[in-house]
């Protein structure tokens, strides 16, 4: 039997089988049997699962992570499936599975993730520059590009750069010279000062309040004005000007004393 044949052979045997198991599931009758039969219909179509796990491979993401990924969707999937005679669990399961996989690169995989419109366009640049290179026959410009999606050449820019944070080059990769790619990036600062900076304001700020952290967080972090915070506290602008103030002052007598942290 030809491998296409025997393939196709095998598939329709788990499809017969997993239509099986479906109506021995609508028919259970206890909590336990039913849980039986869920978990034998999840190894049934397990290889469903490392078949689609497969095809993203070579992108940056362990195998074993991909087929965890692809398995839980497969759970969910026979959970939500509800059978009848012209649709399989397979038709239901593949976009499930496909969905959750994509989710997974989109949501886990990029070192600096950049906007959800710009990840989109990135995928949608890459493809788009290949189909027009190969019916063009030369290397396209960003303003083809942009062109032909009807987007600013700027933003396909932007999407293009984006797409370097999925997978960055390595520091230790090679640069056709000895010295790896690190070699050549200059880092004038120090960073063992900067280290001991860092723990000693840490130090320093892990003595205030609650109420006084949140101010800081509030200032410094989400950029908030004094009258903004002042809204959120109940206070005057002027008392908070004054919080601020002896926050800071405190703080910055901690960091030029820090003998006083040890008392």
């Amino acid at each position: 039997m030809a491998r296409g044949a025997a393939q196709a052979s095998t598939v329709a045997r788990r499809e017969a089988k997993t239509r099986e198991l479906f109506n021995d599931l609508a028919a259970a009758k206890t909590a336990q049997k039913r849980s039986e039969i869920m978990t034998e219909l999840v190894e049934l179509n397990l290889p469903l699962c490392d078949a689609l796990a497969t095809r993203y491979m070579g992108r940056g993401v362990d195998f074993d992570d991909l087929v965890q990924v692809a398995r839980t969707a497969l759970w969910v999937a026979i959970q939500r499936f509800r059978p009848s005679e012209n649709r399989s669990l397979a038709s239901y399961a593949v976009p499930t599975i496909t969905g959750e996989l994509k989710r997974y690169f989109r949501d886990h995989c990029w070192v600096v993730r950049p906007p959800r419109q710009i990840q989109d366009l990135g995928s949608l640049t890459f493809r788009t520059t290949e189909d027009l290179e190969q019916s063009s026959g030369h290397r396209v410009s960003v303003e083809e590009i942009g062109q032909h999606l009807g987007v600013d050449s700027k933003v396909v820019a932007e999407s293009i750069i984006a797409r370097a944070g999925y997978r960055p080059l390595s520091l230790d990769a090679s640069t056709g010279d000895s010295a790896p790619v690190g070699a050549y990036l200059s880092d004038d600062e120090d960073i063992a000062a900067e280290l001991t900076d860092r723990l000693a304001l840490r130090r320093a700020l892990s003595v205030l309040s609650e109420r006084d952290r949140q101010v800081l967080v509030w200032r410094f972090e989400e950029d908030l004005t004094q009258s903004e915070i002042a809204a959120r506290l109940g206070l005057s602008q002027m008392q908070v000007s004054r919080v601020i103030r002896r926050i800071l002052d405190q703080t910055r007598e901690r960091l030029e004393a820090p003998e006083q942290l040890a008392s």
